[in-house]
């Protein structure tokens, strides 16, 4: 039987002081019980003979005399089963989808286990998202961690649905999952994600944890660890390839920056808790591969950047633990390009693991340099034909300045429902490449440019 405290002191917005405790530990599930009504909350520090316990649903008509609390004796846990798939949850892993309680195999403690260095695999193998874009240029490695960049009113959450309906890893025997956590987003977007995952059958692979905006903050900070619980135990206990994709990581860092000024902490950069790196990385290092084990996890987190600015505290820690970036453009945007990925800046760095023969194509590397360095040049050129004006140009800035514009048209723009192959992804860069003159090919290889490259007259006869 639990033992029941009468002992609140103080509620002070989420949190609340309970007095007189004994064996009390952080991280603790807390029930407060009243007048017939069971809320949550969960221990967020405990000193002595006091806990400070952090309330999941609120504060509000919470009367401090008659309020009884009980400690559970363990931390917030996740019940797993291979039903969870198909499934969609709220941020506290509890069913909202109309849909049966899910009988558990286990309860997982959401905080995970840290991975042995020692035991991590390297990342090796090609996942193919369907989006040149990222498989062109930025290859997404399996057990990668590559977050997406985004701003206000760019279509990163149409980008995550697609990325989740098309990824695959190609050339495997092994299942493919998605675990899709959403934190503090509202009911359209959250309907526009369900009916998205039913619409096109990718539900049947995908475990979906909500949180939306009117939702708690508490709640907001648990639903990314209880999304990669759930994908822990499909990928290590039931060797699946998982890709996690958690929106918006802006959302769960404000909720963390709510707490944290609750508990009247000094703050940090912009008001941010000094811990903000370290609470981070407890997220993004869940990625990644076992020796031994045939499962991996690989994530994709999306943040909208606040006001564009790329060294705001959030993107800027989120650069330093990741592998990478994928930058959304405004101005791509704006020119109706879609998905709006700003090449240049992106950057995945392991492609060159999980791409080359075997994986990908044997040309893969030498026309993705290429065709990096034919954009940006391209770039260069309307930049400057902007200031000294198109007269100013040579021929040969003139056709980099082509180049730039097809490539955008032809190469980053796709449908939204276009799923392409990697196989048709560099064949457009090789059509791409023959706007050039031969001799500005300098870094692909001769026996590719033989092998790969139309020429003239293949091009009429089509």
């Amino acid at each position: 039987m639990l033992k029941e405290y009468t002992t609140v002191r103080e509620v002070a917005g989420p949190l609340m002081l309970v007095q007189q405790v004994q064996d009390v530990k952080y991280g603790e599930l807390v029930e407060i019980v009243m007048r017939g009504e069971v809320r949550r909350g969960r221990v967020l520090e405990a000193e002595g003979t006091n806990a400070l316990v952090q309330l999941f649903e609120g504060s509000a008509g919470i009367d401090i005399k008659s309020a009884r609390v009980r400690f559970l004796g363990h931390g917030i846990e996740l019940g797993v089963s291979p039903e969870i798939l198909g499934r969609v949850f709220d941020g506290l892993g509890r069913p909202r989808d109309a849909g049966p309680k899910i009988i558990p195999d286990a309860r997982l403690d959401t905080n995970g286990a840290p991975i042995n260095p020692f035991a991590r695999d390297y990342p090796s193998e090609f996942i193919q998202t369907g989006i040149s874009a990222i498989d062109g240029l930025n290859t997404l490695v399996r057990g990668q961690k590559l977050p997406i960049f985004s701003g206000a009113g760019l279509p990163h959450a149409r980008i995550a649905a697609q990325i989740a309906r098309q990824a695959k890893v190609l050339g495997t025997e092994e299942q493919f999952a998605v675990v899709f956590g959403a934190m503090g987003i509202t009911f359209e977007e959250s309907d526009f994600f369900i009916s998205d995952f039913k619409r096109t059958g990718a539900i049947e692979r995908a475990v979906l944890f909500i949180n939306l905006a009117n939702d708690p903050a508490i709640e907001r900070i648990a639903t990314p660890r209880m999304a990669l619980t759930a994908a822990e135990y499909l990928a290590y206990d039931l060797g699946m390839h998982v890709l996690v994709i958690l929106t918006d990581m802006t959302n769960y860092c404000e909720a963390l920056r709510e707490v944290s000024a609750a508990r009247k902490e000094v703050p940090g950069r912009r008001g941010y808790p000094g811990y903000l790196y370290t609470d981070l990385a407890t997220i993004y290092e869940r990625a990644g591969r076992i020796k031994g084990n045939k499962g991996s996890i690989t994530q994709i987190p999306i943040l909208s950047m606040p006001e564009d600015d790329k060294t705001h505290p959030i993107p800027d820690l989120t650069g330093y633990i990741t592998e990478g970036q994928i930058m959304l453009s405004r101005e791509l945007h704006r020119k109706g390009i879609y998905p709006p990925i700003d090449v240049l800046p992106s950057l995945s760095r392991l492609k060159d693991k999980g791409i080359g023969r075997g994986k990908t194509r044997e040309d893969h590397a030498d026309t993705m340099n290429q065709l990096y360095a034919a954009y940006a040049r391209g770039k260069e050129a309307k930049e400057l034909a902007v200031i000294l004006g198109e007269a100013a140009l040579s021929p040969v800035d003139k056709i980099f300045s082509k180049f730039a514009d097809e490539f955008e048209r032809r190469y980053i723009t796709q449908g939204e429902e276009e799923d392409r192959p990697i196989e048709q992804t560099l064949d457009i860069g090789w059509d791409l490449l023959a706007l050039l003159p031969a001799d500005e090919l300098t870094r692909v290889r001769e026996e590719f440019i033989e092998k790969y490259l139309p020429k003239a007259g293949e091009d009429e006869a089509e």
